[in-house]
C-alpha cells in the first residue's frame, strides 16, 4: 500500500481493487491519466477475483467481445516482460465437447464463428478429444472443438502485475480506504469521501463488483447487479495429472474442468442458481467464502463422475462457494451512467471478468477519456437496462436463471423464463387473446408471434414459429396487418430552440415544414452512430422523436447532454402513446371503413390528424415492413377502442418475427444489427439522407469518409437452399476467402428464400454467388446490393 496521504484531488478515482479496477487504472496511465487513483476499502482482489478459477477463452458471440477478450490474451502474456511481475499465463487450449447434435451444432456454428474472428479453432472426433484429455469418458462424445490459444492465469499475480504497471507511470494505490459518500453536485460527480478522507475529482470508474449496486445507489445510479453463489470442487493430486492440462468444457454438463496443482477444478453453472440478497455480503468479507452446499452440489458432482471416473477414488480438498455478481442480460456494464455524469461503470462481470478485465479496463479508459470505447460494445452499455430491472424482487428472480444460462445452447428465440411481465403494453389483454407468444424487450412484453398452441420446441432448423409467421407476412402482403410499435420510445423535444436543438444533434433533413416526417442519423463527433431515429414535426416549436424500445434511456440522456444553450424541454412520453402499424393493401379501405378517410390524403413521409372509433390519432405514412399503410399514434388508453375498430374491419396483429422479415426484404438497416458505433452513414448506405450542408455533429468525420471514397458495405443475400436456417453472426465467403459476416437473417416470405442482411469487407456486385457457412455446412447465397422485395408500384386498394 502507498505510504502517501490521499491527494485533494485527483482526475480519475477508480474504486475497486479486483481485475476491473486494477486493469481500468493501468489503462488510464498508460493513456496519460497518470495521477489516476485506485481505492480500495480492504486489500487488492479480496472480493471476487481472488478466487476465481481465471480462465481465458476469447471466442464470444460478437466480434467486438472476442477482440476484447483478445486484447486480455496479448495483454496478459506480456505483462511480466513489462513489469517483471508474473502473471501466470498458461496458454494450454481449450477443448469444448458436444454429448448432443444440437450441441455439436452449436460448438460447430462456434468454430465457423472463431475463423471469422481470426482465432484457431479445429473440430476434432471424440477419439482425439480422449487423447487431449485423456481421463475423460468420451462415451457419449459425440464431437470437440479445439481452440489452443486459450489459456488461464493467476488472478492475484495479474492484478499485482497491472498495478506495478500503473504505479510505474505515476498512477497511487490507497488499500484499506473505504469510500463512504460519492460527492454529487447538478447531476456530475465532484469528489469522493473516504475513511481516510475526501478526494475531489472529475470522474469515477465504479469497479466494485458485487457490491456495485449499492455503491452506484451513492450516486444516484441504477446499476442493476445481484450477486449469485459460485461453485467449483478442488481435489488432492490425482493419478493421471501431469502438468498443465487444457480447459475441458462439458456444457452438456454445465462443467468446466482443469488441472489445479497436481488435483482436478471441477466448476458449473447449474441450470438455477443460488441469488445472495443484497446486505448479506458485509464491507468485512474480505477474501471471504460462502459454506459449502454439498445437497445443492450433488447434481452436478453426479455429472463430474460421469465425466471423470477418476474422481470417485479422489480426495476431495474443498468445494469452494465463491460469489460473483451477474446482471439480467448476462452481459458487463460498461461505461457512463444514465444519471450520473462523470460516472462509469466497470462491473456484473458474470463470470467472465478475468478473461474480459484486460479488454474491459481498456475500453474503460478509453471511454473516461475520449466519451466513448475504443470500439462498440453497445451491448454492454451501461444504459441499457430499463429501471425496473434494478429491483431486488427482480433480480432475486433473475440472476439465478442467468447464471444457469451461461453455458446455454444458443437456440434462436430463446427467451429468459424468470422476471417476466414487468411491462405489459396497452393491448396485452387482446394479444393474449389472439395466442402471441411473447418475448421481453427492455421490460416489455413484445408479441413475436401469433396463433400459439403450445410453447415452441426451440431448435437451429426450421423454427416452430415459421408458418405462424407466414400467415402474419401474408395478411400485411396480401389485406392488413397491424404491427405493434407502442413500446418505441418517445421523446417530446419542445421549445422556441427546438429547430435549432435538432438541427446540431440529428444529421438528417429535420427542419421541413410542420406535418413531416423524417428519417435520420444520431452521430457522434466520429460520424458514427449514436441512434436511427423517425422525427414527426408536430408544430414550429414542437417534435416528437420516436427512439429504439431499448434505446430510449440512452438516447434521452444523449439529447439532454447536447441541451446546453438550446432552450427546448426534453419529455419521455413513450407511456403516454402507444403506437399501431397498419399495413398492407386493403390499409386504405380499413380507413375509410373506421371513419377516417382522410388518412388517404396524407402523402409519403407526412402525417396528419384524424379519429378511430372516436378517438384522436396522428397517422404517419411511412413503413418498415414495405408495405404501404400508416404507424398510428394514440393516447394509450385509447388503443384498445382503436384496435378493436381495426381489426373488425380486417385487420390481423402481426409480431416482430413478421416485421423482421419483412425489414430485411427490404435491406432496411437496423440498430445493433447492421448500424453501431463502429460505422458512419456512409459505410451503411445512409448518407443520402444526411444533410449536405453539414452543421450536425459528426458532419466533419462524414465528409472525411467520403472524400477518402468509403463507400456501403452491407448488402442483402438471398440463399439459394430454402432450407437453409441462418440465424446471424454467419461467416460469408467468396473464393473461400472470408469476406464477411451476416448481420440480420430471416426466412423472406414474399421471396420464398431464407435472406440475411450482411456486413462485408469490400463492395461485391449485384449477382454474385458467395457462400455462408451455417455450422460447417457452407450455402450458396446471391448477392443484392438493394431491397429483395421493392413493392414499388404496390398501391392500397381504397375499397
Amino acid at each position: 500500500m502507498s505510504s502517501n496521504a490521499l491527494p485533494a484531488h485527483a482526475p480519475v478515482v477508480v474504486i475497486g481493487g479486483g481485475i476491473m479496477g486494477c486493469s481500468t487504472l493501468y489503462h488510464l496511465a498508460k493513456m496519460g491519466v497518470s495521477d489516476a487513483i485506485l481505492l480500495e476499502r480492504n486489500q487488492l482482489t479480496s472480493g471476487t477475483t481472488w478466487h476465481s478459477a481465471a480462465q481465458v477463452r476469447a471466442l464470444r458471440h460478437s466480434r467486438n467481445l472476442t477482440r476484447m477478450i483478445q486484447y486480455s490474451v496479448e495483454l496478459y502474456s506480456q505483462l511480466e516482460k513489462e513489469t517483471g511481475q508474473a502473471a501466470g499465463w498458461i496458454q494450454k487450449g481449450s477443448l469444448s465437447i458436444a454429448t448432443n447434435d444440437d450441441r455439436l451444432t452449436h460448438i460447430k456454428r462456434q468454430e465457423a464463428l472463431a475463423k471469422a474472428y481470426g482465432i484457431p479453432a479445429h473440430s476434432i472426433s471424440a477419439e482425439e478429444a480422449k487423447e487431449r484429455w485423456p481421463l475423460m469418458n468420451a462415451d457419449d462424445v459425440l464431437g470437440a472443438v479445439w481452440s489452443p490459444d486459450d489459456g488461464r492465469v493467476s488472478p492475484s499475480d495479474v492484478c499485482a502485475a497491472l498495478v506495478k504497471g500503473a504505479r510505474s507511470l505515476g498512477a497511487k494505490l490507497f488499500e484499506k480506504t473505504g469510500v463512504t459518500a460519492i460527492l454529487t453536485e447538478n447531476g456530475k460527480v465532484k469528489g469522493v469521501e473516504t475513511t481516510q478522507g475526501t478526494v475531489m475529482c472529475d470522474a469515477i470508474a465504479l469497479c466494485t463488483g458485487l457490491w456495485s449496486r449499492e455503491a452506484g445507489a451513492m450516486a444516484g445510479a441504477e446499476v442493476p447487479l445481484l450477486a449469485c453463489e459460485h461453485f467449483y470442487l478442488l481435489t488432492k493430486p490425482v493419478d493421471g495429472i501431469v502438468g498443465n492440462t487444457p480447459t475441458l468444457s462439458d456444457h452438456d454438463n454445465h462443467l468446466y474442468i482443469r488441472d489445479d496443482s497436481g488435483g482436478l477444478l471441477v466448476g458449473c453453472f447449474e441450470p438455477m442458481g443460488k441469488p445472495i440478497a443484497p446486505g448479506v455480503l458485509t464491507e468485512s468479507f474480505e477474501f471471504g467464502l460462502l459454506p459449502e452446499d454439498w445437497d445443492h452440489f450433488e447434481p452436478m458432482m453426479m455429472n463430474a463422475l460421469h465425466r471423470l471416473p477418476a474422481l470417485e477414488t479422489a480426495e476431495v480438498k474443498m468445494l469452494l462457494n465463491g460469489p460473483e455478481s451477474f446482471t439480467p442480460d448476462g452481459t458487463f456494464m460498461l461505461g457512463e451512467t444514465a444519471e450520473t455524469r462523470g460516472l462509469f461503470l466497470g462491473c456484473g462481470m458474470n463470470s467472465v471478468g478475468v478473461a474480459a478485465g484486460g479488454g474491459a479496463g481498456m475500453n474503460l479508459a478509453h471511454t473516461i477519456i475520449h466519451g466513448a470505447p475504443a470500439y462498440d460494445l453497445s451491448e454492454a452499455d451501461a444504459k441499457r437496462f430499463a429501471p425496473i430491472y434494478n429491483s431486488v424482487e427482480h433480480l432475486m428472480a433473475r440472476a439465478p436463471e442467468v447464471l444457469g444460462t451461461h453455458y446455454d445452447i444458443a437456440y434462436p428465440g430463446k427467451q429468459f423464463k424468470t422476471a417476466r411481465d414487468l411491462r405489459k403494453l396497452p393491448l396485452d389483454a387482446e394479444y393474449r387473446s389472439a395466442k402471441a407468444h411473447f418475448g421481453q424487450v427492455f421490460g416489455w412484453e413484445r408479441p413475436l408471434y401469433f396463433g400459439k398452441e403450445q410453447e415452441p420446441v426451440l431448435k437451429f432448423g426450421r423454427p416452430d414459429w415459421f408458418e405462424n409467421v407466414r400467415s402474419e407476412v401474408q395478411a400485411a402482403h396480401e389485406s392488413a396487418a397491424i404491427f405493434d410499435a407502442s413500446p418505441f420510445g418517445k421523446i417530446e423535444v419542445e421549445g422556441p430552440d427546438a429547430e435549432a436543438f435538432l438541427l446540431k444533434t440529428c444529421a438528417g433533413y429535420v427542419a421541413r415544414k410542420p406535418g413531416s416526417v423524417i428519417y435520420t442519423a444520431v452521430l457522434n463527433e466520429r460520424g458514427t452512430f449514436e441512434s436511427d431515429i423517425t422525427v414527426q414535426r408536430i408544430s414550429e416549436t414542437h417534435y416528437r422523436l420516436f427512439v429504439g424500445t431499448n434505446a430510449i434511456k440512452r438516447d434521452l440522456t444523449w439529447f439532454r447532454r447536447h441541451s446546453d444553450g438550446f432552450d427546448v424541454s426534453l419529455t419521455d412520453s413513450t407511456e403516454t402513446y402507444a403506437v399501431l402499424g397498419l399495413m398492407g393493401p386493403d390499409s386504405a379501405r380499413i380507413a375509410a371503413e373506421v371513419g377516417a378517410p382522410e388518412l388517404n390524403d396524407i402523402g409519403y413521409f407526412k402525417h396528419g390528424e384524424a379519429h378511430i372509433a372516436g378517438h384522436h390519432v396522428r397517422a404517419a405514412r411511412l413503413s418498415y415492413v414495405g408495405e404501404a399503410g400508416w404507424e398510428i399514434t394514440c393516447r394509450s388508453e385509447n388503443a384498445p377502442a382503436i384496435y378493436a375498430a381495426l381489426t373488425a374491419a380486417g385487420a390481423k396483429p402481426a409480431g416482430l418475427y413478421a416485421q423482421t422479415s419483412m425489414r430485411v426484404e427490404k435491406a432496411f438497416c437496423a440498430m445493433g444489427h447492421e448500424l453501431d458505433s463502429d460505422l458512419t452513414p456512409v459505410e451503411t448506405g445512409l448518407d443520402a439522407m444526411t444533410r449536405k450542408a453539414g452543421g450536425f455533429i459528426g458532419a466533419e468525420a462524414i465528409a472525411e469518409r467520403k472524400a477518402a471514397g468509403k463507400v456501403s458495405k452491407v448488402l442483402s443475400l438471398t440463399l439459394e437452399d430454402e432450407t437453409a436456417v441462418p440465424l446471424g453472426h454467419e461467416p460469408v465467403l467468396l473464393e473461400g476467402e472470408i469476406l464477411g459476416q451476416t448481420s440480420t437473417c430471416a426466412f423472406g416470405y414474399r421471396v420464398g428464400k431464407p435472406i440475411a442482411l450482411a456486413h462485408v469487407e469490400r463492395p461485391v456486385e449485384t449477382g454474385t454467388t458467395v457462400q455462408i457457412d451455417i455450422a460447417g455446412e457452407i450455402f450458396n447465397a446471391v448477392v443484392t446490393n438493394g431491397p429483395l422485395f421493392d413493392p414499388e408500384g404496390r398501391r392500397m386498394r381504397p375499397s
